[in-house]
């Protein structure tokens, strides 16, 4: 089922919200770190018709970059970043709006995590599997 775009934005920008929101409860030093890595909210639709095939349809996050963990990028001006896809985290949360909220902060940490140098088990270790 297509989301209508008025829909989409208001995703957009609730998803905006929890990740502020989310990056405020960091303890400083994580909450600094955190700053250097781009958080994008995205629609997984745009991104297949943009010709992102090697995505896997039903994704919620995407960590891409360099990690915290690994030693200086080979490509320097490279953020890495962070990618939500609003629309499936949508349907993923049964079209409900608090749970859809709380999806959108679990999968931001857990894409943070990677971020920070932490494998899946690790991750998965701090709840944010």
């Amino acid at each position: 089922m297509s989301l209508g775009d008025a829909h989409i934005s208001r995703l957009l920008r609730v998803a905006e919200g929890v990740i502020e929101r989310a990056a405020r409860r960091l303890p400083a030093e994580i909450r600094e770190a955190a700053r250097a890595c781009v958080t994008e909210a995205e629609i997984m639709a745009d991104c297949m018709e943009a010709g992102e095939d090697d995505l896997d349809e039903d994704l919620l996050g995407l960590f891409e970059g360099c990690s915290l963990a690994d030693p200086e990028p080979d490509m320097p001006g490279h953020l890495p970043r962070i990618r939500l896809f609003v629309d499936n985290l949508w349907d993923h949360a049964g079209r409900d709006m608090s749970v859809f909220r709380e999806e959108v902060r679990i999968t931001w940490l857990h894409e943070l995590g990677h971020y920070l140098g932490l494998d899946e088990d690790q991750v998965a270790e701090l709840g944010l599997a």
